[in-house]
């Protein structure tokens, strides 16, 4: 409940011309905050009026963004199955004298004098507006379909829709809305216009900044909780100023007061720190179920557990386990670029070495034995231990970075490693 005692009711409006964009999640994000630090209704409403732009498989990515990210909403309320409705409204305004037809559509009657006035709740700013420099505009289009002026403004007050949060760009419409609402009678809501979120070089938000559709980011192996928390920090710093904050700690402590005015900057860098914040807070079995989740084509992800604690500190994406452990079920690529830069000489007599040392290893082979076996060989052929083991690595992976390498070695097994040792050292150079 807000102060007068009426529910709260907030709403994400998204228009279906594209997937749901990053930048989308904030607007949706601090008004699901507002509604549930109030006990209040959050609404997801399509406003799909335009159709010109509209993108059919888009309502379908909002959903599913939305129910992935974990901001439940009601409805979903979709426009173009209310134009009825709006025609009905629209001609109420024809018979008030408040607007009037021309070509086909109806038109908004804007005065030609006066202002209009509001306190937009983000940074408490007054904002004026000179009407001589309005212009009269469409509420209902020719095709029978309403213009976003006139179905938001039907929606908001029908639904109740009481801040509306929405962003910056819609600021110089103010007029035309809060009129429109006037027109009918109705109670003008308070308005809250989010800053804009830039790229790191401060121009507009775009894919060259890493910016792209929620759908993308989840493909690329984001995990929702991380994209909430760092979509948040865009304009609101929690209190504490701490940085990882879960949703439901956000609902405690948000407030659209504290949100900031000036323009916010996203940085995937930023973003891809925090993933890998989240992913190491997590149990190893929690983890292991969210990488069962993201592989679903992979060939082994029934086998994938013992792997986790060996990635968990390496990887800040989901994705990332993919090029890191794919080794372990399928042959490798081999390529003399990488063997290039291990500082071993004369590596094909020292692979042959590392292949007759491995023969002679007793099964199993236990770490401790293995380490001493090849740090002894090193020494004996002068060469750095670390240098050592990285070839070995790279005979068994035909990588530099890889989970530990004996732990690898275990899961893989052993004779597919000394297999592998073998190839390679009989091949040497030619791959």
């Amino acid at each position: 409940m807000d102060q007068a005692g009426k529910k709260v009711v907030t709403r994400f409006a998204p228009s279906p011309t594209g997937l749901m964009h990053i930048g989308g999640v904030r607007t949706a994000l601090y008004a699901y905050l507002v509604a549930k630090k109030n006990n209040g209704a959050f609404y997801l409403r399509i406003e799909d009026t335009d159709r010109t732009r509209f993108v059919p498989e888009a309502t379908e990515d909002i959903i599913e963004s939305m129910k992935w990210l974990g901001l439940n909403f009601e409805g979903p309320v979709v426009q173009s199955e209310r134009k009825d409705m709006y025609s009905k409204y629209a001609k109420e305004l024809v018979e008030k004298g408040a607007a009037y037809e021309k070509d086909g559509a109806i038109w908004f009657k804007m005065p030609q004098e006066g202002k209009v006035e509001f306190t937009d709740l983000i940074g408490n700013r007054h904002v004026t507006f000179d009407l001589s420099k309005e212009k009269d505009f469409v509420l209902l289009k020719s095709d029978g379909f309403p213009t976003y002026h006139l179905a938001h403004v039907v929606d908001d007050h029908l639904m109740e829709t009481n801040p509306v949060i929405r962003a910056d760009e819609w600021m110089p419409s103010v007029p035309k809305h809060t009129l429109t609402f006037q027109a009918f009678g109705w109670e003008v809501p308070q308005y809250a216009h989010l800053p804009l979120i830039l790229g790191t070089d401060r121009s507009k938000l775009s894919k060259r900044h890493g910016a792209r559709s929620v759908s993308e980011f989840r493909k690329d192996g984001f995990l929702p909780e991380a994209i909430l928390n760092y979509m948040a920090l865009l304009g609101w710093t929690p209190p504490g100023e701490v940085e990882i904050v879960s949703l439901e700690e956000m609902a405690k402590t948000f407030e659209l007061n504290d949100v900031h005015s000036t323009p916010a900057v996203f940085d995937i860098t930023k973003l891809e720190w925090m993933n890998g914040e989240y992913i190491r807070k997590m149990s190893d079995e929690e983890l292991t179920k969210r990488l069962e989740g993201y592989l679903v084509d992979h060939p082994a992800k029934d086998k994938i557990a013992p792997l986790v604690p060996l990635v968990k500190e390496r990887i800040k994406k989901l994705s990332d386990f993919i090029p890191l452990t794919d080794f372990i079920w399928e042959e490798p690529e081999y390529d003399m670029e990488v063997f290039n830069k291990i500082k071993v000489p004369n590596q094909k007599e020292v692979l042959e070495k590392i292949d007759v040392t491995l023969e002679g290893l007793p099964k199993p082979w236990k770490k401790e034995e293995f380490e001493a076996t090849f740090r002894k060989l090193a020494e004996d052929l002068q060469i750095k231990v670390g240098d050592m083991f990285q070839l070995i690595r790279v005979a068994v992976s035909g990588q530099l970075v890889t989970p530990p390498l004996f732990e690898s070695i275990e899961i893989m097994g052993e004779d597919k490693a000394l297999q592998r040792v073998k190839s390679v050292a009989g091949k040497y150079p030619a791959f």
